[in-house]
């Protein structure tokens, strides 16, 4: 846990999702968000359940000690390829874990998103948003994108129909120079290519506000791009992070009040 925050409304960006009210949000990864790839888990306390769609497809972790604490936890693992198993998140994500030895700059190896045109989402990628092209394979319609070589890549994979992007809500940020923001916002407006959020500032209650576009690929999948000046304040580890995450799961009772009212939480 890097670090967590809570909030008692929603975001004026949907980081949350289109839900209004309090919600939580907990960065986890193997390491300091400068140079890892970070997971951000969103929570909203009024919310029980999200359809989950085809446009999310996983994260790939390159680490035998992933493999090895499922195995010691009885968390069931599925071998879909040689040395390379399946494990299924409580909220229904996959994660696959690569059984080699875990790699020491970032164990995220790559993420997965599904597409509904390969080759109109890798002009989108590459040609628009300047990704460099590791891999492409045509016959199993999939290719694999990078900002550097040391960070973790993006794998675009055909679903061969619509992407279905369920009721989770989730999207891809990267950070770049805060300079920078004003020239994708045009870049994008004189493409004409969606544009979510136009550049705005966000606050954080207590820490920096930013300042992100956010954008939406040919299927819809959501990206934001963040000042970087701001966000290296902003999401500095907090050692304090795993016990205001402990802290806010105990005092959360919203199951139990729900329960006390006769009601269900909101199946999104």
């Amino acid at each position: 846990v890097l670090r967590h925050e809570e909030f008692e409304e929603g975001c004026k960006a949907s980081c949350n999702g289109p839900y209004d009210g309090k919600w939580s949000k907990t960065m986890v990864g193997y390491g300091p968000e400068d140079n890892h790839f970070v997971a951000e888990l969103t929570y909203n306390y009024g919310v029980g359940e999200y359809h989950l769609g085809n446009d999310f497809l996983g994260i790939t972790l390159v680490s035998s000690q992933a493999v090895s604490n499922a195995r010691k936890m009885g968390w069931p693992l599925k071998e879909v390829t040689s040395g390379v198993f399946e494990a299924e998140a409580p909220g229904g994500y996959k994660f696959y874990l690569e059984d080699k030895e875990q790699l020491k700059q970032d164990p995220v190896w790559k993420v997965t998103l599904g597409v509904s045109n390969l080759q109109k989402s890798v002009s989108y990628w590459s040609g628009l948003l300047g990704m460099k092209i590791y891999e492409k394979d045509e016959e199993k319609q999939r290719a694999l994108l990078g900002y550097a070589d040391n960070q973790c890549k993006l794998e675009l994979q055909a679903v061969g129909g619509a992407v279905d992007h369920g009721t989770a809500f989730g999207r891809i940020a990267f950070s770049c120079a805060k300079e920078e923001l004003p020239g994708i916002e045009a870049l994008m407006k004189k493409e004409n290519q969606k544009i979510l959020t136009p550049l705005v500032s966000l606050d954080t209650p207590g820490k920096a506000t930013v300042q992100v576009v956010i954008l939406a690929d040919p299927d819809g999948h959501e990206i934001c791009f963040v000042g970087d000046e701001a966000f290296r304040e902003l999401s500095q580890v907090d050692p304090n992070g795993g016990r205001l995450l402990d802290d806010a799961m105990a005092a959360d009772n919203s199951d139990k009040w729900f329960a006390e009212h006769n009601m269900k939480k909101v199946s999104a």
